[in-house]
């Protein structure tokens, strides 16, 4: 509040531009004499600067004056702006800025209240105190205990909601492999953006819930956080999907469906855009590509992994809850984070696991980890492996034992003798599924980690490697082939030769007699 304490003088004092950097949520009160005040413009002008590097929440409250009038400086707001352009006509610059600050503020949404038109000032401050109580009450959800490497994805993906934007719904769908942080992502963002909303929901795990208790109980949460009741119940999921649909038209908001893996999903909650209040956005995240392209979802972002400071960050956190660490720790701490390849999760089950241990227990653990991966990594990439269909497994398995930086034509052509002419379909669903990648020249590729998970699989299928289905290692192969013990029909066996000038890869299809 900037009250008589904060403003003596013409200037605009130290104290209240600290107040506007610490407010959450600005409410302009734009009378037919507000451009008048150097102050007020010059007050405005911090409250722009800020909004734009916090993102903050800014209600402009058109007070007998019409919007059109703040945003093209005419009317009420043509003579002051006259009156400044003479009075600083050694400054022009400053004149400018005040005049796109006005025409930014006049195209938020806000409150217009208007002489004659039958509003009663009292009901009208009613309106906005419940709306901002609303909003100061709510609390921002926990994103992790040390987020790190958020603020570019989050400028990402705010810019292609278009925040500003009050005509039309837009949805962004954020993909990636299983761990990468897609999930703290969209709590982020949710934090940053909830009070530009009427109403807002955050379904955290749409999976795991509708999995547990069934579509309806996951819309029967949606209509309680719409509705601001504490239950909703319903007659089934026909009734909660016209009861949403009537929720959905009346405000506008802010809907974060995280962990999405199913179009019933989606359809249960989501319905179609024209049930959407103009100015409505919708966040999914989601490990599936094709779920969000086949939902007419045409604004997507693909979470990479940190990078090595962001990454060395978060695993010295997790593991030492502090930034500093004896130095004798320094190649071990990259060593993991070399290992991770940018996955959060990876430094977020490594870190505590190991907090405690001296460097040599770390370094032991590591070769461990690269042996045989560990089991919480394992199967929470693993998810993604479980929900392909066994022709796309077995593909998988092939490229992540076997085919790894080979030219996609290559790997097409080899695979289509074993698995059929159904090979670009099967290797497009791995690339949604964000198990596999081509890269811009043409190669499949893939996490390291997730070339681990595909190996441990077939290393799972058996203690003994002329049981497994699949061989990588040149010791094995040349054991098996030397003692005659190969118990399996037509796979892949991964050979090389290393002479003086070369290493020569061979792959072969062998086809064996028990």
């Amino acid at each position: 509040m900037d009250d008589e304490e904060l403003q003596k003088g013409n200037e605009i004092t130290s104290s209240l531009v600290k107040a506007i950097k610490e407010s959450r949520i600005f409410i302009i009160v734009l009378s037919a004499d507000y451009a008048s005040s150097s102050f007020c413009l010059d007050e405005l002008l911090q409250i722009i600067d800020c909004v734009k590097q916090k993102d903050r929440l800014v209600l402009p409250v058109f007070y007998n004056v019409d919007p059109c009038d703040v945003r093209y400086q005419i009317n009420s707001f043509a003579r002051p702006m006259a009156k400044h352009e003479e009075r600083f006509k050694n400054d022009n610059v400053k004149v400018q800025k005040w005049r796109m600050a006005l025409k930014r503020v006049a195209d938020l949404s806000g409150y217009h209240l208007k002489q004659g038109d039958g509003q009663y000032e009292h009901k009208f401050i009613e309106e906005i105190v419940e709306d901002i109580s609303r909003k100061i009450e709510r609390e921002p959800l926990p994103v992790a205990d040390h987020p790190v490497g958020l603020d570019s994805d989050m400028s990402n993906v705010i810019s292609l909601l278009d925040i500003e934007s009050k005509d039309s719904v837009h949805i962004v769908g954020i993909h990636g492999i299983g761990g990468i942080g897609k999930t703290t992502l969209a709590v982020a963002i949710y934090n940053s953006i909830a009070d530009h909303f009427q109403n807002f929901c955050f379904l955290e795990d749409v999976k795991g819930i509708s999995k547990s208790h069934g579509l309806g109980y996951l819309q029967e949460l949606l209509l309680s956080e719409l509705l601001g009741k504490d239950q909703i119940k319903s007659r089934g999921v026909r009734d909660a999907t016209t009861k949403i649909h009537r929720a959905l038209g009346q405000k506008k908001v802010l809907l974060v469906l995280d962990n999405v893996d199913s179009e019933n999903q989606l359809e249960a909650i989501v319905g179609k855009l024209d049930w959407f209040c103009p100015g409505s956005r919708i966040i999914i995240t989601t490990r599936d590509k094709q779920l969000l392209i086949s939902n007419g979802v045409e604004k997507t972002y693909e979470v990479e992994g940190l990078n090595h400071a962001d990454a060395l960050e978060l695993l010295i956190w997790k593991a030492f809850k502090t930034s500093k660490v004896d130095s004798s720790y320094t190649d071990v701490l990259n060593r993991v984070v070399a290992y991770a390849c940018g996955l959060p999760l990876v430094l977020q089950v490594i870190g505590p696991a190991l907090r405690g241990k001296s460097v040599q227990e770390w370094n032991s653990a590591i070769n461990q980890y690269e042996r045989i991966p560990h089991n919480e990594i394992h199967e929470k990439l693993k998810i993604s492996y479980d929900a392909l269909q066994e022709e796309e497994k077995s593909v998988f398995l092939d490229i992540a034992c076997c085919f790894k930086g080979y030219e996609l034509a290559e790997v097409e052509d080899i695979l289509r003798a074993h698995h059929g002419s159904c090979m670009k379909y099967h290797i497009g669903v791995l690339v949604e599924k964000s198990l596999v990648k081509i890269s811009r020249y043409g190669k499949v590729t893939l996490h390291d980690l997730i070339e681990k998970l595909g190996k441990e699989i077939v290393r799972r299928e058996s203690p003994k490697p002329e049981k497994r289905s699949r061989l990588w290692y040149y010791e094995d192969i040349v054991r098996i082939l030397k003692h005659n013990q190969i118990s399996f029909k037509l796979f892949f066996i991964f050979w090389s030769e290393r002479t003086f000038h070369t290493q020569v890869t061979r792959y072969y299809f062998v086809t064996a007699v028990e």
